[in-house]
């Protein structure tokens, strides 16, 4: 596989090479997208767009993203695809089916494996970070399994600098594996937590970095500019509560003035510039078609100067 149109970049100080735009399956394959032609169809033109990156995990539609999306990968040559999943929120009722102990990471590992239909995973994710458990035995087993050649690397998703350093300072005394990348959320209007930790820490450590929800929910396209009538808003509660403010309307708004000025739209402005941000290794994308999937990467094509990125930064002031 080869598109002279996507650019690739290191996983932290790993070999390991990510296209800077990914897919991913929250809410989307096997959720608001569960047509399997559907979903073959966007995951194949990704792959033919230059994306090598394909990040899941064991939650999302309760399995149903690991069938769908690893039914359709399964067509693509293995070795040209990087492909993840994680582990950490309940899969089931059982007091065990949850967490980052030794025992449920052993067996959701394999059910992903299944479900997916690969023999290993390049990279697999604490979904979280577990209170409940020790920190080492977490490690020991992710440990393990790369030793057992089940997964290459292993990353943490939504860690504080705190934890980070927890997991470290244990795989510096003992030799086991270091995590290698953290999965933050990170968008123009949800910067403050991360800049604020975890980026400093993944900078110190040399962790690579792959976003989620760099449009911050559809919210930075501009779609709610006139109410939330559709889409993941309108869905989620929780989601239209955080989101969708009278500060973050007008400040999207606003937006469409830097966006027009450089000949694209909003979506392509937002994800340029997470993309452009230091440390940035992949920028994860959610599509429900193949049209918008092609109108995302078209925030390749954009440019942002450090002047771009200021103004943005003021508008989206923490």
């Amino acid at each position: 596989m080869h598109n002279p149109n996507m650019s690739y970049r290191n996983m932290g100080r790993c070999g390991l090479k990510l296209s800077t735009f990914s897919l991913g399956g929250w809410t989307t394959f096997g959720g608001s997208v569960k047509d399997f032609t559907s979903i073959r169809s966007i995951l194949h033109r990704a792959y033919e767009s230059g994306i090598n990156f394909f990040d899941i995990a064991d939650v999302y539609a309760k399995g149903d993203a690991e069938r769908m999306m690893g039914g359709a990968l399964k067509e693509l040559p293995r070795h040209e695809l990087v492909i993840s999943s994680k582990v950490f929120w309940p899969m089931s009722e059982d007091i065990n089916d949850k967490g980052l102990s030794r025992k449920h990471i052993l067996e959701s590992v394999n059910k992903s494996l299944q479900r997916i239909g690969t023999e290993y995973l390049d990279i697999y994710f604490c979904h979280r970070y577990d209170e409940d458990t020790p920190v080492e035995e977490t490690i020991r087993i992710m440990d393990d399994l790369i030793h057992h050649g089940k997964i290459l690397y292993w990353g943490t998703s939504e860690w504080t600098a705190e934890q980070i350093q927890e997991a470290m300072d244990i795989c510096d005394l003992y030799g086991y594996y270091k995590p290698q990348v953290e999965q933050p959320q990170y968008s123009l209007i949800a910067r403050e937590k991360f800049e604020h930790n975890a980026q400093p820490k993944a900078e110190e450590h040399g962790l690579g970095l792959v976003t989620w929800s760099p449009l911050a929910s559809g919210m930075l396209t501009g779609k709610y500019d006139d109410g939330v009538e559709e889409g993941r808003l309108a869905k989620m509660d929780y989601l239209r509560e955080s989101l969708y403010t009278e500060k973050n309307i007008e400040r999207v708004k606003q937006m469409k003035k830097i966006a027009d000025a450089l000949e694209c739209s909003r979506s392509q402005l937002a994800l340029a510039w997470v993309a452009a941000q230091p440390g940035m290794t992949s920028v994860i994308l959610g599509t429900t078609n193949v049209e918008q999937l092609q109108e995302n990467l078209g925030a390749l094509k954009v440019k942002i100067t450090p002047e771009i990125d200021q103004d943005l930064k003021m508008l989206f002031s923490i």
